[in-house]
């Protein structure tokens, strides 16, 4: 009975059911949610108010207007991705909302399971292992209509992709994920691992100047000049507002310190790259899988921006990492510890008084993920793969 339960939770077929009803339900909710306000006597928003802001951004730019500036009559919060991204958000902003919004959310579904099931050396039911790990941190975020999936599906495809020496697509995968969110430039250190840099070198300028040219479809040169310096103010400003679920907001909110982001983020980089200086280890599949799994959760735990919906990231590479690996005591613990303060912490599973008096307040929805980090760069520090697997592995291929 336990394994003919096992097989239908794992089979593709059921996993790919789940994730669109997931998305669907997201949707659903959404659009049949009414309206909000963030503040006091404010203005009222739909509930789909992120896909909103998506949504407008591509119109304001056919129009010629500034997207960094507030809109307050048609949603709450600024638009803060690259003129690139308003442009293909035409694809979602030309169908009325109750067809853009789901065809978003399943976008963002279908990328993270093609991504998922795409990588090489691991089974069908760790594949769907790991997509039921992050279903939960999946629904925050489709709830919410953002790209956080879409992100952490086009880089953990940049890494199948790269596996199998399909440097085209792998390049346009990273370089999408950092014109939808900057962090993903992070996932650039991938190349580190593959030969022919300069075929990977022009792959990503090629891709560059094809993605940075798609807004002069709709605006002029000039306009396009005054959107970019407006969009770096917009980056500017935003900068020195908040800590976010971050490695800055847990020092703030445990020990009271206020560096400087950008100190906290080179220290980030500076332990990111310790591992990096193995190099003999780079032929080594597992180590490679550790370094993708470390890049997704670095480039949410040193965002000073992060939000709940931002975790789906963080999480993808938690969930990889302890699948992929040995399921010591350490590991089980350490996954089991981020599962609970940061997938189910902000549902309705856990209690809400321990969730407004110690979660938030002391930001315990990052600190698993930053403890997670740190043993997968342990992992790697001290990575020595057995010469009889290497052989094995030589001989399978």
């Amino acid at each position: 009975m336990k394994e003919k339960i096992k097989s239908i939770v794992l089979n593709p077929k059921f996993i790919v059911f789940i994730f669109i009803l997931l998305a669907t339900v997201a949707s659903l909710q959404s659009l049949l949610s009414g309206t909000k306000t963030h503040l006091d006597g404010g203005i009222k928003y739909n509930h789909y108010n992120n896909y909103t802001i998506s949504e407008k951004s591509f119109h304001h730019l056919k129009e010629g207007k500034d997207l960094y500036i507030l809109y307050p009559k048609e949603h709450w919060d600024l638009y803060k991705y690259t003129p690139s991204f308003a442009a293909f958000f035409g694809i979602f902003a030309i169908f009325p909302d109750w067809i853009g919004l789901n065809f978003w959310n399943l976008f963002n579904a279908f990328i993270l399971l093609l991504s998922i099931y795409y990588l090489p050396k691991l089974s069908i039911h760790q594949k769907g292992l790991i997509l039921i790990l992050i279903s939960i941190e999946l629904m925050t975020s489709l709830q919410n209509a953002q790209s956080n999936g879409l992100v952490l599906g086009l880089l953990i495809l940049a890494f199948g992709l790269l596996e199998k020496d399909k440097y085209l697509f792998a390049t346009l995968c990273i370089l999408f994920s950092v014109f939808i969110k900057l962090f993903g430039i992070i996932g650039f250190a991938l190349f580190l691992f593959y030969p022919k840099k300069w075929k990977l070198a022009l792959y990503s300028g090629l891709w560059s100047i094809l993605l940075l040219a798609m807004p002069l479809v709709f605006i002029s040169i000039d306009q396009y000049g005054m959107l970019l310096s407006s969009y770096g103010n917009m980056l500017t400003n935003d900068h020195t507002i908040s800590y976010g679920y971050s490695v800055m907001g847990w020092l703030n909110s445990w020990f009271g310190i206020e560096l400087n982001k950008f100190f906290i983020v080179g220290i980030g980089i500076l332990i990111f790259s310790i591992p990096l200086l193995k190099f003999k280890e780079y032929k080594n599949f597992d180590f490679r899988l550790l370094a993708l799994t470390s890049i997704l959760i670095w480039v949410v735990i040193f965002n000073h921006k992060a939000e709940s919906p931002t975790f789906i990231i963080a999480m993808g590479g938690a969930a990889l990492w302890f699948i992929a690996n040995e399921k010591n005591k350490i590991n089980l613990l350490l996954f089991l510890v981020a599962f609970i303060l940061t997938s189910l912490s902000p549902t309705e599973i856990f209690p809400r008084f321990l969730r407004d008096e110690f979660v938030k307040p002391y930001n315990l929805k990052v600190f698993p993920c930053i403890l997670v980090w740190l043993k997968i760069i342990y992992d790697m520090i001290v990575f020595k793969k057995d010469p009889d697997l290497i052989q094995e592995e030589k001989a399978i291929q």
